[in-house]
């Protein structure tokens, strides 16, 4: 392909990476600001996530299929068209309930974008480079999607309020739509590979896949515990994914191999990648509620979005620039200590860091999480084709547990750890303040003082300075839930990079003995 060629291909699929990423991250970064507009509370809110991501989360297992038996050129056009058409819709909503409808509806369309944007870049290199530089600069623009969103949703709001954002989503989808009829992919060979069984069990693992992302995504905002329909979900889930795990398994040709993906070899991949999702939820979900808890808004925090945005480039071309087959331990326990690092780093928090004395940190884990991907996704397709073409599909479920419901599994995880070390750390606090300590009393008179001139009664002031006091303990406790937070992060990331260390000793030693009894036997 000439280079002029190349580069529109790989700005096309730039292009439909951040119009697909721009989609998903719309309402996580703005949930505050969509209550309004929607009159809806922070719990309702939180809808909108689960229903974009409830289809969302499997619907790339069938995708995979369509796209062999009905050729490229169909999926693409018909897949950006209809994202389209749901982008436009989107313009005319003003209610919560018509917005959760076309949630769900975008989270539908916006699927295939996601694997037209790794099929663009791919399509830019020549095959020995596929798996090496294409695929680092895929998953690059995959990563650079959440920090954009947050570094350009301030402006776009100041200029047009929350219609603005909806706008630049319309447009992203035009230009995707104009990039995919101007540059064709090459076609593939077609085949009749859909059956009916295919259906059948893919219907099963929808309703499993999308039962779980709901659980994950609400289950923090109406506690795991308390809402019974949370248990009556997770019932569905888990007899969903049971059915289909029974179908699959008595089936000749299988839509998922079941019992390559229990075998050790992608069990491994499988746990670094989950480990990995984890570890991020560093700068995804932690950092980002920790200036929501001191009181930050998007707009005091676009400096840090776009370091970390720079970073993340940097790193994905890093990744590019040195990856190749054999060294994907050395590259993946460089990611492990940028990430280690960085979140030790944010575990010294206090209630007056501000973004900037976190510039660094961000930065170190933004370039470890494009540093880590590449090698892992390439080493596990590299496993999937030596067993044949028909594991791919089986590969790209692990992929998608892994990072779509991995992700939301670790932004659970850790919020939910959050909330409970921070009323541990309540209680801890609070415990030893008692009006008959001469400090609290000083800081309670200090704290009601603001209110003097306009309350007379003593005793109301003195209510109001123990309540401003309150608010300053829990204040105090979110910051040390969050600093654990990072330090189990940090702690998790030297875990990992020991576990590397101890299986690359593994393996050495292994095939040093293998070579042994090679010259013992040749010698004998």
């Amino acid at each position: 392909m000439p280079p002029a060629r190349a580069a529109a291909y790989m700005a096309a699929s730039t292009l439909l990476a951040l119009t697909q990423g721009f989609g998903m991250n719309l309402v996580a970064a703005n949930i505050p600001q969509l209550q309004g507009p929607f009159g809806a509370t922070s719990a309702e809110a939180v809808w909108l996530m689960a229903a974009y991501m409830a289809p969302n989360a499997s619907l790339s297992i069938a995708l995979i299929k369509i796209r062999n038996q009905y050729g490229l050129r169909h999926f693409a056009e018909l897949g950006i068209a209809v994202f389209l058409v749901v982008a436009a819709l989107h313009i005319f909503i003003t209610d919560l309930h018509s917005a959760i409808v076309l949630r769900f509806f975008a989270g539908i369309a916006a699927a295939p974008l996601s694997s037209l944007g790794f099929l663009y870049m791919l399509e830019a290199f020549p095959p020995a480079r596929k798996l090496t530089v294409g695929i680092s600069l895929a998953l690059t623009n995959i990563g650079l999607a959440a920090p954009l969103t947050r570094f350009i949703s301030p402006t776009l709001i100041d200029l047009g309020g929350v219609r603005a954002l909806l706008q630049l989503e319309l447009a992203l989808a035009m230009l995707a739509f104009a990039a995919i009829y101007l540059l064709p992919l090459t076609p593939i060979p077609r085949a009749k590979v859909i059956e009916k069984g295919d259906i059948v069990s893919y219907v099963f693992i929808a309703i499993g896949f999308g039962s779980g992302a709901v659980i994950l995504v609400t289950g923090r905002t109406y506690w795991w515990l308390e809402a019974r329909w949370l248990g009556e979900l997770m019932v569905v889930m888990i007899a969903a994914l049971t059915i289909a795990a029974v179908l699959e398994l008595n089936r000749e040709k299988p839509l998922i191999d079941l019992r390559w993906l229990v075998s050790r070899e992608v069990l491994h991949v499988g746990a670094v990648l989950v480990l990995f999702r984890l570890m991020l939820a560093e700068q995804t979900a932690v950092a980002s509620n920790f200036f929501q808890i001191i009181g930050l808004q998007n707009d005091q925090l676009t400096g840090l979005y776009g370091i970390v945005a720079l970073a993340t480039v940097a790193g994905g071309l890093a990744c590019a620039a040195v990856m190749k087959p054999g060294r994907e331990p050395g590259i993946h326990m460089a990611a492990l200590l940028f990430i280690g690092i960085g979140a030790f780093l944010d575990s010294h928090a206090t209630n007056l860091t501000r973004p900037g004395q976190m510039y660094l940190s961000q930065a170190m884990i933004a370039v470890g999480g494009s540093l880590f991907m590449p090698p892992a996704i390439a080493s596990g397709f590299t496993m999937a084709l030596r067993k044949g073409p028909q594991y791919i599909l089986s590969f790209i479920v692990v992929f998608l547990v892994t990072q779509s419901l991995g992700g939301l599994a670790g932004s659970a995880l850790f919020g939910s750890f959050i909330t409970l070390r921070e009323k541990f750390h309540s209680n801890m606090l609070a415990q030893s303040m008692t009006l008959a300590d001469p400090l609290v009393a000083a800081r309670v008179a200090q704290l009601s003082a603001a209110y003097g001139r306009t309350i007379t009664d003593p005793a109301v002031l003195k209510a109001e300075g123990v309540a401003l006091l309150a608010q300053q303990v829990t204040r105090e406790a979110n910051v040390l839930a969050h600093n654990d937070a990072f330090l189990i992060i940090a702690l998790l990331a030297v875990g990992a990079a020991v576990a590397l260390v101890v299986h690359w000793l593994y393996i050495r030693i292994k095939e040093a003995a293998a070579r042994s009894e090679g010259q013992a036997a040749v010698e004998g």
